[in-house]
C-alpha cells in the first residue's frame, strides 16, 4: 500500500482523487489517508503530493494493467503442451519436473554478462549459483534472456559513445523479449553501469506485475588514488605526460572484477536501487567474487522465491516502484552527489510506471536535501571507502531519521525502508546476517550526519533562460565560480575544443557553448574530453564554464557545466543561435542560463547547421539508429524513444 504523503505535523493531506460513482478507493491509493508517525519533511510531502496528482491518470492506468496481467497462478498454465515444453525442454529432470507441474516458482535471470567490462564479468558464474539456491528455495530458475552492456569507459570520446544513451531502450527491449515468453514467476536482474540499470528497470516494469529483484555484483577494490589519476590525466592534457605514462594510471585505476570505483553513474545506479528497495540491504558495494557477496547473492534468489504470487508475500515491481519510491530515488541522488545522467533516466524509469517526474520536482528537493557524501569526483575517496565509512545504510538512516525519506515503501525484503538502516556481514557460521548501522560516520571527511553536511542542500540545480532548459552539477564547483558570465566561443565537436586549447586559442575567460550533441543531433554522448581541458584552464586562473545540449554524468566536476539544454541544437533550439562574442551568464545559485542579447535580435537570428552531423550518422552500427535519433524524446522527458510523445 501506498504511504502517506504529509507528516503528523504538517500540512493538510491532498484530497483524495475523485473516484466515479461505479468506482471504490482501493487499496493502491489509500495512501491520501495516512499519516506517518514520523513527520516528513514539508517539501519532501508537497514534492511527492505534485507528483501524484499530476500522474494520476497515468498512474492508475498503468496499475490496472499490471493488476490484470497478475491473473491467477502461473502465467505458463495457459501455454500449450507444445508451448510449455519447448520453455522446460534443455532443463534437468528435477527442474523439468518442478516447472511441468506448476506449483513452484519459476526465476528469470535477465543478465547483462559480458567479460569484456570489469562491472559485469563476476555475473559469469551467477546463473549456476543462482539455481542452486532457487532449488534449495524450492523454486528453478532459468536464464531468460541477456540484453547488451556497453561500457562508456571503452566508448568515451569515441563513435560509439553515440549509441549509448539509445542502448539503454534496447535493454528495456530485450528486458521485455526476455520475459515475454510468460515462463516466469519473478525475476532477477544482473545489471550494474551506466544505461544498463535504468534500461532492465524499465523492462522490467512492463512486466509490472512481476516481482523482481536487482543483485548487483559490487566494486572492484580500490587502485591508485583518484587524485593520482585526475592528476595524471591534466598532465597528459597539458602534454607533460605521456600516453604510456597515461595508460599506466589508467591501467592502476581500472585493474580487476568489479565495477570502477568512482562515483558516476554506475555506482549512483546502485545507490538507487538500495533507495528504490530493489536491492537487499547492504548489497550495493560489496566486492565481487567473496563469500559475502556470494551470501548476498544467493539470498536474493531465494527472496525471489518468497514474494511470487505463489506465496503470501507477493511483492511485484510495479507497486514498489510508486511515486514515494521515485522521490526517494531522488532524494537519494541529491544526497549523495550522484550522476546528472539520472536526471534523464529517473524521469524515463517514473514514466515506465506511469509517473511525471520533472526537472522542477529535482530541484525543489534539492533545496532540502543536504549532501552527506564526498566520493570522487566530488571527493577524493573512492566508493570503498564511502562505504568503510557506514555506507548507503548510514545514510539511508540519517535521512529517514531527519524526516527527508518515505519509509513505509514497498520493498523487495519486506521491512519498508527501515529495513535498509543496517549492513550485511557473515556471521560466526558463514551466513549472511545484519546489524544495525552505526550511530555516527567511521569517517567524517567522506560520510556526514544529516545534522552536520558538507552542504545544506543537494548538488544539483535545474537552469532556465532565453538559451532554454538546462541542468547543472555544483556539488564539486566552488561557491565562487557558480556564477560565471563570460563571452561565448562556440564548437560544433568536442574535439575542436580540445585542439583550440592545444592551439593555445582558450588561455582567457570564456563559457565554451559545444552543441549539436543532443539526443537527436547524435545520440547525446557524454563529452568526457572536455574535463581535462577545461579543468587546466580554470586552474589556471580563468573563469571557465560549459553550456551543452550533450551529458556529462557522474564526472561532472569542478568546472561549472550547464548540461542537456533544451530544446536541443539539432531541434532549432535557442543554442543553435548563440555566436562567438555572445556573453552569456551562467548563474546556478538563481538557477538562470541567460545569453545577454535583445530578445528580439537574437530570436531574428538564422539557426545555425552543424558542419558535419551526417558523419555521426554512419559507421559504428550508428546508421541502424536513425530511427531512434528521428523520434527520441527531449533531454527534460528522460530521452528516451519509448516514451517520445
Amino acid at each position: 500500500m501506498r504511504g502517506c504523503l504529509i507528516g503528523e505535523q504538517e500540512q493538510e493531506a491532498p484530497p483524495h482523487p475523485t473516484l466515479s460513482p461505479d468506482e471504490e478507493p482501493s487499496e493502491e491509493r489509500a495512501f491520501n489517508l495516512q499519516v506517518f508517525p514520523m513527520p516528513l519533511n514539508p517539501i519532501i510531502a508537497k514534492v511527492t503530493a505534485q507528483i501524484a496528482e499530476r500522474s494520476r491518470a497515468m498512474r492508475d492506468a498503468y496499475l490496472d494493467k499490471i493488476d490484470r496481467a497478475k491473473g491467477h497462478g502461473p502465467h505458463r498454465k495457459r501455454l500449450s503442451c507444445g508451448n510449455l515444453a519447448h520453455g522446460f525442454a534443455a532443463c534437468g529432470t528435477d527442474d523439468k519436473a518442478a516447472i511441468r507441474a506448476n506449483v513452484r516458482p519459476n526465476l528469470a535471470i535477465i543478465t547483462a554478462y559480458n567479460d569484456m567490462l570489469s562491472a559485469h564479468q563476476p555475473y559469469e558464474r551467477y546463473p549456476d549459483l543462482m539455481r542452486n539456491a532457487a532449488r534449495d528455495a524450492g523454486a528453478t530458475a532459468q536464464v531468460a534472456g541477456g540484453v547488451p552492456a556497453m561500457c562508456d569507459g571503452v566508448t568515451q570520446g569515441q563513435a560509439g559513445m553515440e549509441l549509448s544513451l539509445f542502448s539503454r531502450d534496447v535493454i528495456a527491449l530485450a528486458t521485455a523479449v526476455s520475459l515475454s515468453h510468460d515462463m516466469f514467476d519473478a525475476a532477477l536482474c544482473l545489471g550494474i553501469c551506466d544505461k544498463i540499470v535504468p534500461g532492465l528497470v524499465i523492462g522490467a516494469l512492463s512486466f509490472g506485475h512481476l516481482p523482481t529483484i536487482f543483485v548487483p555484483a559490487g566494486p572492484m577494490p580500490s587502485g591508485i588514488s583518484n587524485d593520482q589519476k585526475s592528476k595524471v590525466r591534466q598532465l597528459h592534457a597539458e602534454g607533460k605526460a605521456s600516453r604510456e605514462q597515461l595508460l599506466e594510471a589508467e591501467a592502476a585505476s581500472y585493474h580487476a572484477p568489479g565495477t570502477c570505483t568512482f562515483y558516476g553513474t554506475a555506482n549512483s545506479n546502485q545507490m538507487l536501487m538500495e533507495f528504490m528497495g530493489l536491492h537487499l540491504p547492504g548489497a550495493s558495494f560489496v566486492n565481487p567474487n567473496t563469500p559475502l557477496r556470494d551470501a548476498l547473492t544467493v539470498a536474493a534468489t531465494q527472496r525471489a522465491a518468497q514474494i511470487t504470487a505463489l506465496g503470501a508475500e507477493y511483492t511485484p515491481i510495479g507497486h514498489i516502484v510508486d511515486e514515494r519510491a521515485i522521490v526517494n530515488a531522488v532524494v537519494g541522488l541529491h544526497s549523495t552527489g550522484g550522476s546528472t545522467n539520472h536526471l534523464l533516466h529517473l524521469v524515463a524509469i517514473a514514466r515506465a510506471a506511469g509517473i511525471v517526474l520533472t526537472l522542477e520536482d529535482f530541484d525543489a528537493l534539492a533545496s532540502v536535501v543536504p549532501l552527506l557524501a564526498r566520493v570522487y569526483p566530488n571527493g577524493r575517496a573512492d566508493v570503498n571507502q564511502f562505504h568503510a565509512a557506514g555506507g548507503l545504510n548510514f545514510l539511508i538512516a540519517q535521512l529517514l531519521d531527519a524526516g527527508l525519506l518515505h519509509g513505509d515503501v514497498a520493498t523487495v525484503n519486506g521491512t519498508g525502508l527501515d529495513g535498509y538502516r543496517q549492513h550485511a556481514l557473515l556471521d560466526a557460521s558463514g551466513a549472511l546476517a545484519y546489524v544495525p548501522v552505526a550511530d555516527k560516520s567511521y569517517d567524517e571527511t567522506v560520510l556526514r550526519p544529516a545534522a552536520d553536511p558538507f552542504r545544506p542542500d543537494g548538488g544539483l540545480r535545474a537552469l532556465a533562460g532565453n538559451i532554454g532548459r538546462a541542468v547543472i552539477k555544483i556539488s564539486a564547483v566552488a561557491p565562487e565560480r557558480q556564477v560565471i558570465e563570460a563571452p561565448a566561443i562556440v564548437f560544433d565537436e568536442q574535439d575542436d575544443v580540445k585542439a583550440a586549447f592545444e592551439r593555445g586559442e582558450l588561455d582567457r575567460d570564456f563559457i565554451a557553448v559545444v552543441r549539436f550533441q543532443g539526443p537527436r543531433a547524435n545520440g547525446m554522448p557524454e563529452l568526457h574530453k572536455l574535463t581535462p581541458v577545461l579543468g587546466v584552464l580554470q586552474d589556471r586562473g580563468y573563469k571557465v564554464a560549459l553550456v551543452t545540449d550533450g551529458r556529462m554524468s557522474g564526472a561532472s566536476g569542478k568546472v561549472p557545466a550547464a548540461i542537456h539544454v533544451t530544446p536541443e541544437a539539432a531541434s532549432d533550439g535557442a543554442i543553435a543561435r548563440i555566436q562567438n562574442g555572445d556573453i552569456i551568464r551562467l548563474d546556478a545559485v538563481a538557477g538562470t542560463l541567460e545569453i545577454k542579447v535583445d530578445n528580439a535580435a537574437f530570436s531574428a537570428r538564422p539557426a545555425a547547421s552543424a558542419q558535419n552531423l551526417a558523419a555521426h550518422h554512419s559507421g559504428i552500427g550508428r546508421e541502424l539508429f536513425a530511427l531512434f535519433r528521428d523520434r527520441v524524446g527531449t533531454a527534460d522527458t528522460g530521452a528516451s524513444v519509448l516514451f517520445a510523445d
